[in-house]
């Protein structure tokens, strides 16, 4: 590229285009994950649709790979050359109550939408932690809090605006582009940036939510009082588990400072009263270090989890399980527990009830039959990094008897633009839909620098 090239892509661009060594380009480049760091030839920090539009414009007669990065609080693959469109400028949100529905530009947070919803009695299908990006979450799925009642996040999506690999800016609907469509949701960015969204929004206003937390020798025995119990619970109530080493740290209560601890975490639509009730198993469990269950408003739902909010660098993987039995538990325990040969946070999400229904506008979200998300995600310190791989490789090799397959958002360890590995995410049918698609929207395969699919036009 010339110096005339990108004085003619800025003179477009509403908002700024940096290059190497410019200022702002290191911050503007970095996302959540720390140790994510993109090396692009050009940025471009879009403020509205249209400098999304220029910049796939001018990526595609430079002959420039592009990738997309909205808030950059999820996994995603450091992106060699080409060009970044980064999004966190375009942060609008509007709730219209009368059809129980919002419209996000790419940038925008739950944390944003959460209140504004919560002024009409709504809720938007976030995830664990509202400072995630709402389009780049809904668009690998999304799995939400409420999962359990009320489906994944993309199954809630009623249109999209989205530039394709053409630079034309597109409006997406199940009835217009309906194979765009399906494939936008469940395959990310491999189709295009999408610029702003619209989706449905479910009538919560409170839950019975929060955690028990528990010694980690009690590990085995609450699993597996765990798993037995997540077999009886109704679509109402979803939860999880975690194992975590807390830090010696003031900050942390002290039943669990400098402890490793198993944290259950309950997320229930119904009655307090009835939570109360169906919670009463794990309590008798074992003993507890701590328990701040309770009624509480949507809007406080963040404690659940309670995720930090800081950036760090980790590397992490995930795989959908069929159940949870023995084997499994004792696979999960013999490298990820308190001997674990790094310091790891394991989670098992409860999945099943709506998540494994077919939505009303169908898309490419997979693996809806399975029972459980399994997340392992260990810090990254130092020269940490490759030994963080090959830990998390042996885990999930140990564990591929039980796996049906990978979720998108929470793939992050290693090559994870290896299309293999991407592959994992959906059905062999769906894939290979996915591919010819590809084919027809992307066929020079424009968008490939993160969790690529690439175009191949047998059908």
């Amino acid at each position: 590229m010339e110096r005339h090239d990108i004085e003619t892509l800025a003179a477009r661009i509403e908002g700024p285009v940096l290059l190497p060594g410019q200022e702002g380009f290191d911050e503007e480049r970095t996302g959540f994950n720390l140790a994510v760091r993109h090396r692009p030839e050009v940025i471009v920090g879009a403020a509205r649709a249209g400098d999304v539009a220029a910049a796939v414009v001018f990526a595609a007669a430079h002959a420039l790979p592009v990738a997309v990065q909205s808030t950059g609080h999820g996994f995603s693959v450091a992106a060699e050359g080409g060009l970044l469109v980064t999004t966190r400028r375009m942060d609008a949100v509007r709730v219209d109550p009368e059809s129980r529905s919002a419209y996000v530009a790419a940038g925008a947070r739950f944390e944003q939408v959460i209140p504004e919803a919560a002024r009409h009695g709504l809720a938007p299908l976030n995830g664990s932690a509202p400072h995630v990006g709402v389009v780049s979450y809904t668009l690998g799925g999304g799995l939400a809090l409420l999962g359990r009642s009320h489906g994944w996040a993309a199954d809630r999506v009623l249109a999209m605006d989205v530039v394709t690999a053409d630079g034309r800016l597109r409006h997406v609907t199940p009835d217009a582009e309906p194979e765009l469509y399906w494939a936008l949701l469940g395959g990310r960015d491999n189709f295009g940036i999408v610029t702003g969204m619209e989706f449905g929004l479910v009538p919560v206003s409170r839950l019975y939510g929060g955690g028990l937390f528990f010694d980690v020798e009690q590990t085995p025995g609450i699993l597996e009082a765990y798993g037995g119990w997540a077999a009886t619970v109704p679509d109402e109530m979803n939860s999880s588990l975690a194992l975590i080493p807390f830090p010696d740290d003031p900050q942390v209560p002290e039943p669990m400072r400098g402890r490793h601890v198993c944290h259950v975490r309950i997320a229930f639509t119904g009655s307090a009263e009835d939570g109360e009730r169906l919670v009463e198993p794990l309590r008798q469990a074992g003993p507890r270090l701590l328990e701040n269950l309770r009624d509480m408003p949507y809007e406080q739902s963040a404690d659940i989890h309670d995720d930090p909010p800081v950036p760090m660098p980790w590397a992490a993987d995930d795989a959908f399980l069929a159940d949870l039995d023995g084997d499994t538990v004792r696979t999960i325990l013999k490298h990820a527990g308190p001997g674990a040969a790094l310091p790891a946070i394991v989670e098992l999400r409860h999945l099943g009830g709506a998540l494994a229904r077919r939505p009303a506008h169908p898309n490419a979200v997979g693996h809806r039959d399975a029972h459980f998300m399994l997340a392992v995600l260990t810090p990254l310190t130092g020269d940490s990094t490759a030994d963080a791989h090959a830990f998390l490789e042996r885990v999930f090799k140990d564990l591929e008897p039980w796996t049906s397959g990978r979720f998108l958002n929470f793939m992050g360890h290693g090559d994870t633009a290896d299309q293999e590995r991407t592959r994992t995410a959906y059905t062999t049918d769906d894939h290979r839909r996915l591919t010819a698609l590809k084919a027809d929207y992307d066929p020079q395969n424009i968008f490939r620098l993160n969790y690529n699919i690439p175009p191949h036009t047998a059908r």
